[in-house]
């Protein structure tokens, strides 16, 4: 049977009481069918954490800087070489456009979702009631450390001077002390979250040489060519194959990133390890979705719902031992994820990227 030149790969992780952003909180949407909130890490977030699980040589950016008329420096928009001899641009893909030059631009060839709940009754966002305010109380070594006072004059902040600041106390009979406390409420990502994965090994290391749509500058694709980019062809066009020794070496970084990435941009009080309990592949998106999801159950008055690891789903599934703690009856290996890892490198390196097919 003829297999589809892609890769479909669904994970599954267990979150425990974390946060996948940290600048405005964790970032939800509403479910429309129930109704709850569902905490999200963007496909954005998954796919920066796979690129830094890649161990490989990141390419050089340039931020731009600009001082405006009033000498005042501005802060433009940070511009990547465009340069696929880097793991990171040709997998993550890249956009220049500047004034004065033509734009290139590369789809990465790796399509990724969001991690989100596996089902609307799974996983999901702790309410404002139920999450824990944050603090910062260091009281037990008030004597140890500094409390400094401000007021506003005349729209400046001033610090008030120590012995205007202790009569003011005595008048007003306050205390200040080496303690800050926000009752702000911070929400929490809790429950099982998917996330799904599409190689497309037709551009995984092919890049286009078009010039209508250029995905190179002249002096890139020259650098390529003397550094062994292959020049031929695929179901899009004219274009260059990276050497076959550097696709072995970043096929291997690809799978282990794959397998292993985790978000470390959360903060440190919020850290989850976002263990993996099971990962399914195939050539068939379908088949993928069928193998990990969420049922509901109608066995209660209340909405329940359960995970589902379906083996006859025709996805290769890996299991490691935590599927237990989540599906009675069911058992995982501990050699999961590295076969997991060696089925990605098997496949990959099974693709003839000279002729378009399979070996």
């Amino acid at each position: 049977m003829k297999r589809n030149p892609y890769l479909y790969i669904r994970g599954l992780r267990k979150v425990d009481h974390t946060v996948f952003a940290v600048n405005d909180g964790q970032k939800f949407y509403y479910d429309p069918q129930f109704g709850y909130k569902q905490a999200y890490s963007s496909g954005q977030q998954v796919k920066r954490s796979i690129l830094d699980a890649l161990n490989l040589p990141f390419a050089a950016i340039t931020f731009n800087w600009e001082i405006n008329k009033k000498g005042v420096a501005e802060m433009k928009e940070p511009h990547s070489p465009c340069d696929p001899s880097f793991a990171d641009q040709l997998l993550g893909g890249y956009m220049k456009a500047e004034s004065g030059t033509y734009t290139v631009k590369r789809r990465s060839p790796l399509s990724i979702s969001a991690m989100r709940p596996l089902h609307s009754l799974l996983g999901g966002l702790e309410s404002d009631k139920e999450a824990e305010p944050t603090s910062f109380d260091r009281s037990n070594y008030g004597q140890h450390h500094i409390v400094k006072v401000f007021r506003v004059d005349e729209n400046k902040r001033v610090e008030i001077p120590q012995n205007e600041l202790e009569q003011w106390l005595l008048d007003n009979k306050r205390t200040l002390g080496a303690k800050y406390f926000n009752p702000s409420k911070q929400n929490r990502a809790t429950g099982l979250f998917v996330y799904d994965i599409a190689i497309d090994l037709r551009t995984l290391f092919c890049v286009s040489t078009n010039k209508y749509e250029p995905e190179l500058f002249p002096e890139i694709e020259e650098k390529l060519k003397g550094a062994g980019w292959l020049e031929t062809s695929n179901v899009f066009g004219k274009c260059l194959l990276c050497p076959e020794d550097k696709r072995k070496e970043i096929i291997e970084s690809l799978a282990h990133a794959i397998i292993n990435w985790r978000i470390t941009s959360n903060q440190a009080r919020t850290f989850s390890l976002m263990e993996t309990i099971a990962i399914a592949m195939s050539d068939n998106a379908n088949k993928v979705a069928f193998s990990i999801r969420g049922e509901l159950s109608d066995t209660t008055e209340r909405p329940t719902a359960n995970p589902v690891i379906d083996e006859n789903s025709g996805a290769i599934i890996f299991q490691t031992p935590l599927v237990s703690s989540i599906i009675p009856g069911f058992s995982g290996s501990f050699d999961a994820l590295d076969k997991a890892e060696h089925y990605i490198i098997d496949y990959l390196n099974s693709y003839d990227y000279v002729n378009q097919r399979y070996l």
